[in-house]
């Protein structure tokens, strides 16, 4: 169980790290994405940010429990506001991806608790 839960969460890190690094770097793909959805330009560095934290605390979690569940929980949160902005804007067909983030972040959290 151990392994699954280390792999699951260094995936989820990976991810989630991934997502906020594009955000941060502008690319082009999530620039015309974020555009669409609407959401504010002046957002964007702390939504990348925000990702960044989050992928780094599920790593710190592997050592300090409390961290990776809080980074867990505020990823989940993330993702989950991400899927309702995307619904918002009534792009119904994106709303999987930030859901398929999200996942990850969920199995990490629910491995790290079995």
């Amino acid at each position: 169980m151990r392994t699954a839960h280390l792999v699951v969460t260094l995936l989820a890190a990976l991810m989630a790290g991934f997502s906020g690094a594009v955000l941060l770097l502008r690319a082009r793909w999530i620039v015309r994405a974020l555009t669409d959805y609407r959401v504010p330009r002046s957002w964007w560095t702390w939504l990348g940010l925000a990702k960044v934290a989050g992928a780094a605390g599920l790593v710190v979690g592997l050592f300090v429990p409390l961290i990776g569940v809080l980074a867990g929980v505020g990823l989940v949160l993330y993702f989950t506001g991400a899927a309702v902005t995307v619904a918002r804007a009534r792009w119904y067909a994106h709303v999987p991806f930030p859901l398929v983030y999200a996942a990850p972040v969920v199995g990490a959290l629910v491995l790290g608790w079995a």
